[in-house]
């Protein structure tokens, strides 16, 4: 298989650039990520669509990958809670070697084909679960493994990748293929696949979320007050579906330590 993300890139000599002309071909390049993504939105709906399903049966959503995807799953994941009030363990990031390889590379641990779902199945994975593989390379053993597992055992799956007819997209029954080019620097999928990978991921858990009835209107009314800065929101965001002052729109928010919570008590 030609992998598109290890292409040659369109510029040479990189050495050789001045430092305003790295920034503006890297900047070029990035601008072409979201056009590459409106060619998938379709596939992305479905994707969302059953993760919506799943988790309305009871469902949890996986993250699984390897180095730079396995990080954006992770992120992604632990965002959720403090964002939409969801529990922990409602959305699940997993790496390749390990929590330890969320902040150094582990060698060769990609390369595991029984351990993607060794890891899954620390987590009781079952028939209500969705599991996303996220690889860019569409090819990481980590990842195909665990889709294969799943699919065996009727588990719903679906990826994130940025080359097409790979292992990766063939395992998932819900495939989501960005095709973004050659990176500037050849092979260096952080970049733009990776970049790919972080805005459809912001895509899928956001509207999941809203879907899942964690937004009113435009806000996050079920966000965790876990600083002064979201205090400050949240005592403003009932401020203005109230009419309240500051003062008390913030006693009300302190009694009931809740947005959602509070605006409705007011009704």
């Amino acid at each position: 298989m030609k992998r598109i993300t290890e292409q040659d890139s369109r510029y040479t000599h990189l050495e050789k650039m001045k430092v305003k002309d790295l920034l503006i071909n890297i900047n070029q390049e990035d601008k072409s990520v979201p056009f590459a993504i409106e060619k998938v939105i379709s596939d992305i709906e479905k994707l969302i669509n059953a993760i919506v399903r799943q988790m309305k049966k009871g469902g949890r959503l996986f993250y699984i990958g390897a180095g730079t995807s396995g990080r954006l799953g992770i992120v992604d994941a632990s965002e959720c809670p403090p964002t939409y009030g969801v529990p922990q363990g409602l959305v699940i990031g997993l790496i390749a070697g390990g929590d330890k390889a969320i902040r150094k590379s582990v060698e060769f641990a990609e390369d595991d084909a029984e351990q993607g779902w060794k890891d899954l199945q620390k987590y009781k994975i079952n028939k209500k679960d969705l599991v996303i593989g996220i690889a860019a390379s569409g090819t990481t053993p980590y990842v195909v493994g665990a889709l294969k597992k799943c699919n065996a055992r009727s588990i719903s799956t679906g990826c994130i990748t940025c080359n097409p007819q790979s292992p990766v997209a063939d395992q998932a029954k819900y495939p989501v293929i960005v095709i973004v080019g050659p990176e500037f620097v050849t092979g260096s999928t952080r970049m733009k696949a990776g970049t790919a990978q972080k805005l459809v991921l912001n895509m899928i858990s956001t509207s999941v979320m809203i879907k899942l009835g964690r937004v009113r209107g435009n806000k996050m009314v079920d966000m965790l007050l876990s600083n002064h800065k979201l205090v400050d929101r949240g005592t403003n965001m009932i401020m203005n579906e109230l009419g309240l002052d500051y003062k008390s729109a913030y006693q009300l928010l302190s009694k009931h330590k809740n947005v959602r919570k509070a605006i409705d008590s007011f009704s």
